[in-house]
């Protein structure tokens, strides 16, 4: 028995979770309204199943969009798998959970980031010096809608 509770460790679980829940719902019932993803997975991790030529032309990560086109969208407890289109040419990915590095819903503003962890689970160091992209940028706080709790107080 450890004497800490990984907090980090189970949020990221439950937070794929989450996105399982919502690949599983998109899965049977389509995109609704405007929503589309953004996943952003690491090419080189345990189980991801993707062509060869892909592989090598994304030798450390890639970025998928399910957006207008995609098929086949299965989601297993570990992974999911999807085909889309590149260049006029199907092709079947699958991509483990684990591997995700971040799923991004640009229809409603929701960017969710993984830490890389190692086979035991544990965070591995994050590159937290690199650029910024859009992903990672703090919402305008002028846009931002502050609500009080005392409104829902007896």
């Amino acid at each position: 028995m450890t004497d800490t509770i990984h907090y980090g460790q189970l949020m990221h679980r439950a937070m794929r979770g989450l996105l399982a829940e919502v690949l599983r719902n998109v899965a049977r019932n389509g995109l609704p309204g405007k929503h589309h993803f953004f996943i952003t997975f690491d090419t080189k991790a345990a189980g991801v199943e993707i062509p060869i030529w892909l592989a090598e032309r994304y030798s450390d990560e890639m970025t998928i969009v399910l957006q207008e086109w995609f098929a086949d969208l299965v989601v297993q407890p570990d992974a999911f798998s999807v085909t889309l289109n590149f260049s006029e040419e199907q092709v079947s990915l699958r991509i483990p959970f684990d591997a995700i590095k971040t799923f991004v819903d640009p229809s409603v503003e929701l960017g969710l980031r993984f830490e890389a962890t190692d086979e035991t689970g544990a965070a591995l160091p994050v590159d937290v010096d690199g650029p910024m992209t859009e992903i990672d940028e703090e919402p305008d706080s002028a846009d931002a809608e502050i609500v009080s709790l005392d409104s829902f107080r007896k």
